[in-house]
């Protein structure tokens, strides 16, 4: 069910709520969709529009109604009871999924916090079976009030014990993140929207075997590898080893794959996530992965701009890469794979790549060897025969400026699109 108040980014046709469905186990049998000016205070979407759920659902014998927007306590509440089935909104669909998901210690406790606070407002009018009593002058509240009470003090007790443990883990990540400084590690870190491709981009550069997969959220927990640049003048194979020997400089950098940004993502998730989303907020270079076959990847854009705002982490230098090349049509492919976009008074560096077929990521490495060479120590690892016209010559120094690229029958992929 998703209910249209005139935002610009509604989804009228509810597929992204389907694959989230889809991703949590669900089979979504029946969509539905309303206009209004304003949530109903009571059932969000009306009586009317309620019970024409109600009959929808026993048509096609649904056993739960997913809505699109978050709900509050009473409105869920009220509407299981007119509905007659168990109404969940989009926030609890995906702390589900993040709980199926989560792998490492790390993560499960981001995941407990956020599902914690998300249960500690719901208690609110839910024991319907405990009446609450009211008594004369001195006299306390009835057991329904004790219940209550009782089931707060054991969450709020529970989160306290999370947070604890979340601040042991923040104060762990804080400890490396200083070896790599003492270091002079440069740190690069992913982020993008869901399933915008950056566990298949991240395995490619890296040989890593994080998992990845074509559906949202296929990674939550934050994995880091070292990733080796061969210098301007290093010739490299297609996956970035020197194809001679001898020496040349060359820069090792810490490349980190992070939990990925979706419409609406739940503030509490956000502020469980603080201690993994801290990689990014403190990061030499942000890679901006984008999904450039999706039609909505500007919204999806906006959307993860706004997150990393939330987390301080705005002021990062940014690149765009547009992945997903090979899934574009013959007509909107860019007419060269270097360029750079406008977004927000800044002109970001971007760069068109396919991490599943290897197109533009020659590019990509000559483009953050150049990045690096200034700064800090060099590697020494074997040098090659200098290459006759690589990337990186076209992608000029720190930071690199991008030729414009532009596809005449594509306005999406103008310059300052």
């Amino acid at each position: 069910m998703g209910v249209d108040f005139g935002e610009p980014h509604f989804d009228a046709d509810l597929q992204e709520l389907g694959l989230l469905a889809a991703t949590a186990g669900l089979n979504p049998v029946a969509r539905i969709t309303c206009k209004r000016r304003a949530p109903d205070a009571a059932l969000f979407v009306g009586s009317g529009k309620a019970e024409e759920i109600r009959m929808l659902a026993i048509e096609h014998g649904a056993k739960e109604v997913l809505f699109d927007q978050a709900l509050s306590p009473v409105q869920q509440r009220n509407l299981e009871q007119a509905i007659g089935l168990p109404v969940n909104d989009r926030t609890l669909i995906i702390l589900d999924i993040f709980a199926q998901r989560a792998r490492s210690h790390e993560g499960k406790l981001q995941v407990e916090l956020a599902r914690l606070q998300y249960l500690a407002t719901r208690l609110v009018r839910r024991w319907s079976h405990l009446e609450r009593q009211q008594g004369g002058i001195g006299t306390r509240g009835g057991p329904g009030e004790t219940q209550i009470e009782l089931d707060r003090r054991m969450i709020g007790e529970a989160i306290k014990r999370t947070k604890e443990r979340l601040a042991k883990v923040k104060r762990q990540r804080q400890t490396q993140r200083r070896q790599r400084q003492r270091r002079e590690t440069l740190s690069v870190s992913f982020v993008g929207y869901t399933n915008a491709g950056k566990s298949t981009l991240f395995n490619a550069l890296t040989k890593a075997r994080a998992y990845a997969a074509d559906q949202l959220f296929a990674t939550l927990d934050t994995t880091t590898r070292q990733l080796y640049l061969a210098s301007a003048g290093e010739a490299s194979g297609a996956d970035g080893a020197s194809t001679e020997t001898g020496w040349a400089a060359g820069r090792v950098v810490s490349l980190s794959d992070t939990v990925g940004f979706i419409r609406d993502l739940p503030h509490g998730l956000i502020e469980a996530f603080e201690a993994t989303l801290q990689e990014a907020a403190d990061a030499d270079l942000l890679l901006h992965v984008v999904d450039a076959s999706n039609p909505s990847h500007l919204e999806q854009m906006d959307e993860v701009r706004r997150v990393l705002g939330e987390i301080g982490a705005a002021d990062v230098p940014q690149w765009l890469i547009f992945n997903k090349l090979d899934a574009l049509p013959e007509s909107q492919r860019p007419a060269q794979l270097a360029g750079s976009m406008e977004m927000e008074g800044r002109r970001l560096p971007r760069l068109f790549v396919s991490a599943r077929s290897g197109e533009g990521l020659p590019g990509l490495r000559a483009a953050l060897s150049e990045w690096a060479r200034p700064h800090g120590q060099t590697a020494r690892l074997p040098q090659a025969q200098p290459a006759s016209e690589s990337a990186s010559e076209t992608l000029g120094h720190n930071p690199p400026h991008f030729p414009s690229a532009c596809t005449p029958s594509d306005p999406r992929f103008l310059p300052d699109a």
